[in-house]
């Protein structure tokens, strides 16, 4: 059963990379063309080639503190506007 980890490991890190890669915008892709890192995912997986270098140098990653895609909030109660309008009491029509 062990001597098949490696193969399994090896597999599931070429199919995350392969899938990242796809999902991954054109924006946020480093140095070559989308296109370019999906051919040299799918071709040097298996020595393990394309899917690190596709994690290590591909694609542009952001820290842990990043805001949502769109640049807004993450949550309303990170907004401190909307925690300004809770405080307002509400008038009564």
């Amino acid at each position: 059963m062990l001597r098949y980890l490696p193969v399994l490991l090896v597999l599931a890190l070429w199919i995350y990379a392969f899938v990242d890669c796809l999902n991954t915008p054109e924006d946020d892709v480093r140095h070559l063309p989308k296109v370019v890192w999906v051919i040299i995912v799918l071709l040097f997986g298996e020595v393990l080639v394309g899917p690190v270098a596709w994690l290590v140098t591909g694609k542009v990653r952001h820290g842990a503190g990043r805001r949502s895609a769109g640049g807004g909030w993450v949550a309303p109660d990170d907004n401190p506007e909307f925690l300004k309008s809770l405080e307002k009491p509400k008038s009564d029509d």
